[in-house]
């Protein structure tokens, strides 16, 4: 497999380039870059809620990994992928503007596949953890897994994140351990795109190695 993008993500200035929308703030720690949302979350709701994009597009057959690690055990962490705006490029001034406001992504002007994989929000995340892969626009829920991701007092150094995205093919997978496949019926499945990374608040998480590669026949 051939490396398309790599990056540390152990200091703000990692992430220096990347595209962020809505409040987000980080620090070096732990060995990786720590992000949290800085907003007034009593005041603001849901939308103290922050997404932040990697700056290069990828095509299509490629594996996205990443280390995570939580800081707290609440909030909810999330990975845009394959991610295009409708009608133009995602960042197109034309398009409607976004600041980290759920809606904005699931029901707006992007065509995405994301997957939630430390879904620790509301009482019912916490009570049976799950990773979920929607289909947007639509907020369609495609395919469901188990969370293999202790509580925090449990939690045990940077758990490997990775998802394999291949024509209409998903495969999601931490630490290796397989959560969740899934083939979208489309004929027209979503290709190539954006790859981000976003945090409902209160969480902080610290995020480190990330890799893409290019998978091969």
């Amino acid at each position: 497999m051939s490396v398309l993008y790599r990056n540390p993500l152990r200091t703000p200035a990692d992430i220096a380039d990347w595209i962020a929308e809505g409040p987000m703030s980080s620090a070096a720690r732990d060995d990786g870059v720590e992000l949290w949302s800085h907003a007034d979350e009593e005041r603001l709701g849901d939308h103290a809620h922050f997404t932040v994009w990697c700056p290069v597009e990828f095509p299509d057959g490629v594996r996205i990994e990443w280390s995570f690690r939580p800081r707290t055990d609440d909030g909810l962490a999330m990975a845009f992928f394959s991610a295009t705006g409708i009608g133009a490029d995602l960042f197109a001034p034309q398009l409607p503007a976004r600041s980290g406001y759920y809606p904005e992504y699931h029901s707006g002007a992007v065509r995405t596949l994301h997957a939630s994989y430390y879904r620790r929000k509301w009482a019912t995340e916490r009570r049976f953890t799950t990773c979920n892969l929607r289909k947007s626009p639509g907020f369609e829920l495609v395919a469901q897994g188990a969370d293999p991701i202790p509580a925090i007092g449990d939690v045990d150094g940077f758990y490997r994140v990775s998802v394999e995205k291949r024509g209409p093919h998903v495969r999601f997978a931490i630490d290796d351990l397989p959560l969740f496949t899934w083939t979208d019926p489309d004929p027209q499945p979503i290709a190539g795109g954006r790859f981000g990374l976003r945090q409902m608040a209160p969480l902080r998480a610290a995020y480190r190695d990330l890799e893409v590669t290019e998978l091969h026949d």
